[in-house]
C-alpha cells in the first residue's frame, strides 16, 4: 500500500510538473510569436505617420495574445481537473479494494472459526454421549445443546446464502402475511431458551404486515445475535415492540462497550466489525448487520442505533404494518 501511494504522488508530481513546463513553454512561444507580429508590423506600417492604424493592429495583436494565453490556461486547467479526478478515482478504488480484500480474508477467517465452533461442540457432546452411560436429564442437556449449536450453524448458513442471493439479486421475496409480533416473540423464546435468564421482552402491540418470514426471520435473529455477543454474561437484554401509526418499532437494547460515534455509520457496511480485527475478541463474520439493514430496507423499514443508558446500544427498527393490525 505505502508503495503504491508513493508511485502515485511520483507520478501525480511528474504530470503536474510536465503541465506545468507545457505551460509555461507555450507562454513564451506565445510572446515569442507577439513579438515577430510587432516586428514585421513595423517594417509595414510607419507608427509615425499612421499612428492610429498601427496602434489598432498593435490592440489586435494584443488581443491575439490574450486569446492564446486564456485559451492555453482553459485546455491546461481542463486537464489538470481531468488528470486530478482520475488520479483521484484510482486512489480510491485501489483503496476500496485493498479495503474489501481486507475485510474479505477477515471474513473467511472468522467463517472458519465460526464454523468449526459448533462443529467442535457438536462432536465433543455427541463423542460424550457415545463412550459415556448417562442419566437421562445429562443425556437430554447434551442433545439440547447440539440442536442449539445446530441452530447456530443453520444461521450462519443462511445468511452467507441469502447475502450471496441477495448480491446477485437471485432471491425473490415472498410476499405473505406475518404476524410481526409472534414472530419477534418466537425468536426470543428460542434464543431465551439457549441463552438462559438473559432476554426480557414485553410488546403493547398485535402488529402484522406483509413481507417474507424468513428474511423478517434472519433479521430479527440476526439483532439478538449481536446482543448476545456483546452483552457481558449474567446481563439481561432488553426486547420490546411497540406500535403507533401503523408503525411497529422494535428494539434491542444490550449493556455491552457500545459503538463509537464514528463507526455508527459503517456497521451496517458487508464484512464491517467494529474495533480493530487483531484485537475483538468477539465472534462473528460482518454479515449480520449488513443482511439486516438490507432486510429492513427492501420492507420499507428503517434501523437506527443509539447509546442504551449507562452503557451499551439499542438497536430499533421500524416497518409498516396492516392498517387493520
Amino acid at each position: 500500500m505505502r508503495f503504491f501511494t508513493s508511485v502515485h504522488l511520483l507520478l501525480l508530481a511528474y504530470i503536474i510538473s510536465a503541465l506545468v513546463f507545457w505551460g509555461v513553454s507555450l507562454n513564451k512561444q506565445s510572446k515569442q510569436i507577439y513579438q515577430q507580429d510587432v516586428a514585421l508590423l513595423k517594417t509595414e506600417i510607419d507608427s509615425t505617420t499612421q499612428p492610429e492604424m498601427y496602434n489598432s493592429h498593435i490592440a489586435t495583436l494584443k488581443e491575439k495574445r490574450h486569446k492564446r494565453t486564456i485559451q492555453y490556461l482553459g485546455e491546461g486547467s481542463t486537464f489538470l481537473v481531468i488528470i486530478l479526478i482520475g488520479a483521484a478515482v484510482v486512489y480510491t478504488s485501489f483503496q476500496r479494494r485493498i479495503r474489501l480484500s481486507r475485510q474479505q480474508n477477515n471474513f473467511m477467517l472468522s467463517v472458519t472459526h465460526e464454523l468449526k465452533s459448533p462443529i467442535a461442540a457438536m462432536k465433543l457432546n455427541l463423542q460424550t454421549l457415545e463412550r459415556h452411560q448417562l442419566n437421562e436429564e445429562k443425556k437430554k442437556q447434551l442433545i439440547d445443546r447440539c440442536i442449539s449449536e445446530s441452530n447456530r450453524l443453520n444461521d450462519l448458513c443462511n445468511n452467507m446464502l441469502i447475502a450471496s442471493q441477495m448480491e446477485g439479486r437471485q432471491y425473490v421475496p415472498a410476499r405473505e402475511a406475518i404476524d410481526f409480533t409472534d414472530l419477534v416473540s418466537q425468536s426470543v423464546k428460542d434464543y431465551a431458551g439457549r441463552y438462559h435468564d438473559r432476554f426480557s421482552f414485553y410488546s403493547d402491540v398485535n402488529a402484522r404486515l406483509t413481507g417474507d418470514r424468513l428474511l423478517l426471520q434472519m433479521a430479527i435473529n440476526n439483532l439478538l445475535e449481536n446482543a448476545i455477543k456483546y452483552t457481558p454474561a449474567g446481563t439481561l437484554i432488553d426486547v420490546t415492540l411497540h406500535g403507533k401509526d401503523n408503525i411497529v418499532t422494535l428494539a434491542v437494547a444490550d449493556k455491552g462497550p457500545g459503538i463509537p460515534d464514528s463507526e455508527k455509520d459503517k456497521i451496517f457496511n458487508k464484512f464491517y466489525r467494529v474495533g480493530n480485527e487483531e484485537t475483538r475478541r468477539t465472534k462473528g463474520t460482518g454479515l449480520g448487520l449488513y443482511l439486516t439493514s438490507k432486510i429492513i430496507k427492501q420492507h420499507n423499514g428503517k434501523i437506527t442505533i443509539a447509546n442504551n443508558k449507562p452503557v451499551g446500544s439499542v438497536f430499533e427498527i421500524t416497518l409498516p404494518i396492516l392498517a387493520d393490525a
